[in-house]
């Protein structure tokens, strides 16, 4: 009876109050559906920042629940999200909110919805807002407020073109929405039909509803189907080519025409694409996209296509690198001086431990240590509260994205592994010549680094 009666407390309808922080949330965490809690740890699967809703973990809490253990956690299960695109920011967002508000208001809701449960909730949300196109209508009525305009894109793809080579389009949009976006980029305005279409002067093709990254498997036996621009009617195809239709189809739709007929399509595979293009080797291809399990980590793997990944956040990180220089040497000096403390430290203990020295030379050598000690200490909070405030700089809670300490954030880790290039956008390719050949750093080993800088 008790808890009908605190059910009944909780009104959903007051989450429409709640407000979102678009800043709040980075790439790269991964969502600990289970214990409500949001991480962020290096290329090694550690977890350096952790949170609880929005309070901090400390130190002894994060070990305690993520390093204490005989297996090291994978955190890739069904316990585990990752927060890799930017959709999922506001999602994870929304969750910690729910975590929040669920610690502070103990029976407000019930004890059976645990912290997997909100977080399923939140998922199932997100997801019906994406299907039953609430989303995606918003979007359409003022696309200014909600895309990012790019007067550069038209050139860039003008510049591709021009040389010769062919390019294509694969969303897992529909192509009414589809439409309305790449007008808002190419800048038509889709005031009449002779416009709304012009964006497709640019590409060879279009495919749309593509259900990436199946899109990319192998074996996939999807059809695919052509789309009539003028009212997005779908016509049978024979893996791209036109097929006889039943019925009585006008002229003007089967029409070759150079600017829309025969390069819009909807559904399909990788191996309708390569078709349609004529490619011959994978290596041709270079891909572009912003989602790096959907976009690059399947097109790497699986197809071995050149890719190129997406970081709208850069261009903040880059700002911040270079505003910070002064500040990142004055920390790199500390983790030097303290490294130089204890080398010392060691080599005194191991002479007092080989050498058995005099009683007075002993007190000597045991009373400097214990100098070094103090100032290792001090050096070593130093350290930790420069590092904190550099930090911060970045990103308050979560830091700089592509690190976490010292090491490579696993985010970062993840474009090394599979991201041939990374940019801050796509526009980028315009400052290049078309024929420009983007060759990578070398790779160095640790062991490498001292003999480089003799």
């Amino acid at each position: 009876m008790t808890c009908s009666i605190l059910h009944r407390r909780f009104d959903p309808y007051q989450l429409l109050s709640w407000s979102f922080d678009s800043n709040y949330m980075v790439r790269g965490l991964i969502l600990d559906k289970k214990r409500g809690n949001i991480l962020k740890m290096d290329r090694h699967k550690y977890v350096k920042v952790a949170y609880h809703g929005f309070k901090e973990l400390s130190k002894e809490d994060k070990v305690g629940t993520y390093e204490n253990t005989l297996v090291h956690d994978s955190f890739d299960g069904t316990d585990y999200a990752l927060i890799d695109t930017l959709f999922s920011l506001a999602e994870a967002y929304l969750f910690a909110q729910l975590v929040d508000f669920k610690d502070r208001n103990p029976g407000i809701i019930p004890e059976h919805v645990d912290y997997a449960h909100l977080y399923k909730d939140v998922r199932d949300a997100v997801d019906l807002c994406h299907r039953d196109g609430t989303l995606k209508q918003k979007v359409a009525m003022d696309p200014k407020r909600y895309i990012n305009e790019d007067t550069s894109i038209v050139p860039m793809l003008k510049m591709l073109r021009d040389s010769g080579r062919a390019t294509f389009l694969v969303t897992n949009s529909l192509w009414d929405y589809t439409n309305v976006v790449m007008n808002f980029l190419c800048g038509s305005s889709g005031a009449n039909e002779s416009t709304q279409f012009d964006w497709l002067k640019h590409f060879d093709v279009v495919i749309t509803s593509s259900v990436k990254p199946s899109f990319f498997l192998e074996g996939n036996h999807a059809n695919l189907f052509e789309v009539v621009p003028e009212n997005g009617m779908l016509l049978n195809t024979d893996n791209g080519s036109p097929m006889a239709q039943v019925g009585n189809i006008s002229a003007r739709v089967l029409k070759q025409d150079e600017n829309c007929a025969r390069k819009v399509f909807q559904g399909g595979s990788v191996g309708h694409l390569h078709n349609l293009l004529s490619i011959e080797s994978s290596s041709q291809v270079l891909y572009v996209g912003d989602h790096i399990y959907g976009d690059i980590l399947r097109s790497k793997k699986v197809l071995g296509w050149r890719t190129m990944l997406v970081v709208p956040e850069l261009e903040k990180e880059v700002k911040l690198l270079w505003e910070l220089r002064e500040a990142r040497k004055d920390l790199q000096h500390l983790r030097s001086e303290r490294d130089r403390i204890e080398d010392e430290m060691h080599y005194l203990n191991e002479f007092l431990r080989l050498k058995n020295p005099d009683w007075v030379t002993k007190q000597k050598l045991n009373s400097k240590i214990d100098k070094l000690k103090l100032e290792r200490e001090r050096v070593r909070l130093s350290h930790q509260e420069a590092q904190r405030k550099l930090h911060h700089k970045f990103h308050e809670p979560w830091g700089q994205l592509m690190k976490t300490g010292y090491q490579n954030s696993r985010f970062a880790h993840q474009v090394e592994r599979f991201a041939c290039l990374y940019t801050s956008q796509v526009s980028n390719l315009a400052l290049f010549s078309s024929d420009k050949y983007y060759r990578p750093s070398e790779d160095f080993m640790q062991h490498e680094f001292s003999i480089l800088e003799c």
